[in-house]
């Protein structure tokens, strides 16, 4: 049996990360210099890994998730492959252990809800991993809606435009394009307005890579949500974007509009003879895009383990987000309008 390393500092929080792939060593990266984190434990199914990672950050590589949750941490980051999730969720419940987890809680509705209704019956805490949450534009495009600058709100165009596609493996593990991707629009367009989806109607091409058709997916993907107060939303997604890292949200009113990541950075240009020109260093990816995000959102995490702030991303706002998403996979297989009362919500 694998004794657990002593702690670094006994005022400081100990937390464990399960999952050091791309977002986990960013996480981890975080985590190790946050200065309420004392010491830091790791671990993935990728053992070299998450040495790797631990050796990186200074942090301490667990032979398995057990080892993580045996060795005392106060708090867990979940940012392990989509399949495990819930499971974690529902350990780290059992363990009496906040955790924050990447989205999604799972791929369909029944392993959402038995991971939610495990952290309800602990009485833990967990935080989702939406991340534009905490991004500088969402926020102030949120505050001006909300503040009535705008007037009263009729559009709303969200963009999530992807530079290249994932490879080929991970499609039939991802949930497709509105699970995957579009789930975070979705959660904007609510977090932003204000407003509930009530109904939406959705299509998808498939008319790139034979990968994402023999996936059951699609490239690209464009649904219509119409919110509880009339208002109008388009969302599209694309994992073909040749230009770069494109997410954009415009919120149009009575009286102003405003667009939320659009600066010079963003991968378009205008062919207006005063347009906007070429960009020369586009995003190239969501880690560098939302960086900041990221790194708020684990802030808020801490500060929320330690009793200091409120749950700004439980894991029912979750449910909501995925429950759009269905009724988007829905509309498409079925070409018809999807009510979201369609869907279960619990």
């Amino acid at each position: 049996m694998t004794a657990a390393p002593a702690r670094l500092h006994l005022w400081a929080m100990r937390i464990g990360l399960i999952g050091t792939g791309r977002i986990g060593s960013f996480h981890a990266g975080v985590l190790s210099r946050h200065r309420e984190v004392g010491s830091l434990v790791v671990a993935d199914t990728d053992a070299a890994r998450a040495v790797r990672t631990a050796d990186r950050c200074g942090a301490t590589a667990a032979p398995s998730a057990n080892e993580v949750f045996a060795w005392g941490v106060d708090a867990v980051v979940i940012a392990s492959a989509t399949a495990a999730h819930a499971d974690l969720i529902g350990r780290a419940a059992r363990a009496g252990l906040p955790a924050f987890c990447e989205k999604p809680i799972a791929l369909d509705l029944p392993g959402t809800l038995a991971a939610l209704r495990a952290v309800d019956e602990a009485g833990t805490a967990l935080q989702l991993g939406f991340m534009r949450r905490f991004d500088a534009g969402y926020t102030a495009a949120r505050e001006l809606v909300r503040s009535g600058r705008l007037g009263r709100l009729h559009t709303v165009r969200a963009v999530t435009s992807d530079p290249a596609p994932p490879p080929a493996d991970y499609l039939p593990l991802s949930g497709g394009l509105f699970r995957d991707c579009l789930v975070h629009d979705f959660d904007m367009v609510r977090w932003v307005t204000g407003r509930e989806i009530t109904e939406v109607y959705a299509t998808g091409s498939d008319g790139g890579h034979p990968m994402f058709r023999e996936a059951g997916d699609v490239d690209t993907a464009a649904a219509l949500l119409t919110l509880d107060d009339g208002t109008l939303a388009t969302a599209t997604a694309t994992r073909c974007n040749g230009a770069g890292y494109d997410v954009r949200m415009e919120l149009a009113g009575e009286l102003d509009q405003v667009a939320v990541g659009l600066d010079d950075r963003t991968p378009i240009s205008s062919t207006e003879p005063k347009g906007l020109p070429p960009v020369d260093n586009p995003w190239p990816g969501f880690l560098e895009r939302f960086a900041p995000a990221y790194e708020a959102e684990l802030d808020a995490f801490i500060r929320l383990v330690q009793g200091e702030a409120e749950n700004a991303c439980d894991g029912w706002e979750a449910l909501t987000a995925l429950r759009v998403a269905e009724a988007c996979e829905l509309s498409r297989r079925e070409g018809r309008p999807v009510r979201l009362e369609e869907i279960p919500a619990g």
